[in-house]
């Protein structure tokens, strides 16, 4: 009985990886060098190039997954699945952007339970 009661309160205190991570630097750039962003960016002509989301994540105790999703408005465009692998963890993703495709955009960056760890607002003209 003292090992079912032990089980459960692990499995309740949800003490695994995911529930750690925190995203201490989220920024839209037009590349990433030496694993870091050369800039920041909040506007951006999508005839000048692709962009890059990228992410620097504290709290990953073991191994595991976060997402990028790109969103157009309130469509979602991409999702990409990055493996965050220990903390301090710098990972980012690239998309590149059609002309037509302007207006209010934004990167969601979730754990692997789907939360929300951090929503980086952009514009494309």
């Amino acid at each position: 009985m003292k090992t079912i009661f032990v089980f459960l309160l692990l499995l309740v205190s949800g003490s695994g990886a995911a529930g750690a991570l925190e995203i201490v630097e989220g920024v839209i750039t037009t590349q990433v060098e030496d694993h870091r962003p050369v800039d920041r960016v909040q506007r951006w002509s999508a005839a000048a190039g692709p962009l890059y989301c990228f992410t620097r994540i504290v709290g990953a105790e073991e191994p595991t997954p976060i997402f990028h999703v790109w969103y157009r408005g309130d469509q979602e465009v991409a999702r990409v699945e990055l493996r965050v692998r220990n903390s301090p963890w710098n990972t980012w993703s690239v998309k590149t952007l059609e002309a037509g495709w302007t207006g209010d955009w934004r990167v969601e960056v979730v754990d692997a339970a789907g939360r929300l760890l951090r929503s980086i607002p952009f514009v494309l003209f």
